[in-house]
């Protein structure tokens, strides 16, 4: 009987302030919509970045016959065949080392060439004025400080330079994106708690009578309050349920379906939906706890039983 009558004071709660049920659970579904979000970019540029950094290479670009003229780090000049053996020995010494390849002048110009071929300076580019390089695979990518230490200005080598470099960009300002996304659901959350405290405070206010005699018959706190509270985690869990629609929309309409483009970004691992359902548990815990200990506080100032 006691719960029965709980759950008709709940129902009569929610439609009793209906515009402010409603707005509580948009509130809640966009907040926690974008909490489940940052969560997923997160996981993603992790993902990213296991992948990328793990297929990264280090080059070691080595001096040609124009950077003898042009390039303080040549002035020695071109790179003798000598040189690059010795070059190459050493690399294969060093433990962190995985693999080496070592890539022509007329390969750097293939290559050059089918990646810029519609640019206007491809035309230009003759095989000549490329640089021959060792492509340095390493075992753990963070030790790029040893290979630059070890060969940058050694007789022969330009430069020494780590496509991590690229990448760290990229990433930096993929987290800035995501720290934007975090402010926003903060900013949307206060919003959400505003909402819910005062719909408890409306909610016990037009029900101020029936507290009151429920107080006299000897009714406890606890009993009292809980139709308020459930009211505020019912609210919130149909935002919750929300939100994780909308993230398991977000990821079958922008990554399985709908968006052709995300089928040809081949550069980018996508999460997969083990991701998306390992948050789908918080973000409706956290659509009932927020809103249920939201309540409670309303009701220790504004409920006086």
């Amino acid at each position: 009987m006691r719960a029965q009558f709980v759950l008709s004071e709940i129902g009569t709660g929610l439609r009793r302030n209906l515009t402010m049920t409603i707005a509580v659970v948009i509130s809640v579904a966009l907040s926690l919509s974008l909490f489940g979000g940052s969560l997923l970019m997160r996981d993603q540029v992790n993902s990213m970045k296991d992948y990328w950094y793990d297929k990264v290479n280090v080059s070691i670009f080595l001096c040609n016959k124009g950077d003898a003229t042009s390039d303080p780090k040549c002035a020695k000049g071109a790179v003798t065949a000598e040189q690059k053996k010795g070059i190459e020995a050493d690399l294969k010494k060093l433990d962190i080392v995985q693999t080496v390849m070592f890539e022509t002048a007329d390969e750097a110009y293939k290559h050059y060439q089918q990646q810029y071929s519609s640019t206007p300076m491809a035309s230009t580019i003759t095989p000549d004025q490329m640089q021959e390089s060792f492509r340095v695979k390493l075992k753990d990518p963070q030790k790029y400080a040893v290979i630059a230490t070890a060969f940058a200005g050694r007789d022969g080598i330009q430069s020494v330079q780590d496509q991590r470099g690229t990448l760290d960009t990229l990433f930096k300002i993929l987290n800035s994106m995501n720290a934007a996304a975090i402010v926003v659901m903060v900013i949307m959350l206060v919003v959400a708690l505003m909402l819910i405290v005062n719909t408890v405070r409306v909610s016990a206010f037009s029900r101020r009578r029936e507290t009151g005699i429920m107080r006299l018959v000897g009714a406890s706190s606890f009993y009292i309050q809980a139709p308020f509270i459930m009211e505020a985690a019912v609210a919130g869990l149909l935002g919750g349920l929300g939100a994780a629609g909308l993230l398991v929309a977000a990821r079958y309409f922008m990554i399985d379906h709908g968006m052709s483009l995300a089928h040809n970004l081949v550069l980018i691992k996508f999460i997969g939906w083990g991701s998306v359902l390992a948050k789908i548990p918080l973000v409706l815990a956290a659509s009932v706890l927020m809103p249920a200990l939201a309540a409670f506080l309303a009701l220790r100032k504004y409920l006086k039983v």
